[in-house]
């Protein structure tokens, strides 16, 4: 991964695969996560994915669990300088919500998790609570910019109706503004993204960048309907979630006969769908082991044709 892409409007250089954290901890130990963060850099990426919160909800895990492991792995491998590293803030137990006090302290616990004096990309992870004003919550991150705890801000899940809000304040206000939206976006969740809020990413010259892109396992095709996995994320809502719906075998169907006559994996062909797709800057896919890599880092090198593109998009639909 030689090419490095601009973040929106930031000066932040990163590759056009970020790798998820969300693992780190939770199906992949410490000495797991280090094999995976080692190899990802070798192979040139620079752009690492976390938050504070994760994986909390499930049982054994606890929050801030992914940002201690890549704070360990920075400090033992001392590149700070060769990574750019993204985390999150909102979704912790201690520090839920994007009240400027809860922002403000949740920063820190970051820092400290992370073994660094600076977070390079910072997101508000969810916007639940809109009763708080979009100017507290931009004044808030915009004292980290200037205090040189956040190079940039950008945002997670949030309406496209706040999300124009924040924007329209920064710049009124001259504050430090979103570089990057990151929502959930794959081929099983298209209308996560698609429609207004790509339409306001478009407009303000933000960067684009998805998370589940592999719709947590399940467009690596083994996931299938009927079939039993023991696995974490076989669960509704996750993974398990999409195996016994019209679209996702239809799309698993396009996904292994495009795969077939390329000669790769199905991974590597729904990331490929992804990364052509209007706005995307960077996607975020995870992986758990060494071995799942190979197939993230070959979607930078497969172009897909229009029809490709046409008979994926048909079968997502």
């Amino acid at each position: 991964m030689t090419e490095l892409r601009t973040l929106g409007s930031s000066d932040l250089l990163v590759s056009p695969l970020c790798l998820g954290g969300n693992v780190f901890g939770w199906t992949a130990d410490k000495t797991q996560s280090f094999a995976v963060l080692d190899a990802y850099l070798a192979a040139g990426g620079n752009f690492i994915d976390t938050s504070d919160s994760y994986m909390n909800y499930f049982a054994g895990n606890e929050p801030g669990q992914s940002e201690s492991i890549i704070g360990d792995w920075l400090a033992a491998r001392r590149n700070r300088d060769d990574v750019v590293v993204a985390t999150k803030v909102g979704d912790h137990p201690e520090y839920m919500g994007l009240a400027p006090a809860n922002i403000k302290a949740a920063v820190e616990e970051s820092l400290r998790r992370l073994r660094t004096d600076h977070i390079d990309l910072y997101y508000t992870h969810f916007d639940r609570d809109e009763s708080i004003p979009v100017d507290e919550i931009i004044t808030a991150l915009d004292d980290l910019v200037k205090a040189g705890k956040v190079r940039a801000i950008a945002a997670s899940n949030i309406s496209p109706e706040r999300l124009s809000a924040s924007l329209a304040f920064s710049d009124r206000e001259g504050l430090a503004r979103y570089v990057a939206l990151q929502p959930q976006y794959n081929l099983v969740s298209r209308d996560t993204y698609e429609g207004a809020r790509r339409e306001v990413v478009q407009r303000e010259g933000l960067a684009c960048v998805p998370y589940f892109a592999l719709a947590s396992g399940f467009l690596t095709g083994k996931y299938r309907p009927g079939k039993s996995i023991e696995n974490v994320r076989n669960v509704p809502g996750l993974a398990g979630g999409y195996a016994d719906t019209e679209r996702g075998v239809k799309v698993l169907d396009a996904l292994e006969q495009i795969a077939t006559a390329r000669g790769v994996e199905m991974a590597t062909v729904a990331l490929a769908w992804l990364a052509q797709q209007p706005t995307v800057t960077a996607l975020i896919a995870s992986a758990r082991t060494v071995e799942q890599l190979p197939a993230l880092f070959a979607a930078q090198d497969l172009h897909l044709s229009d029809t490709e593109l046409q008979t994926l998009t048909t079968a997502s639909s």
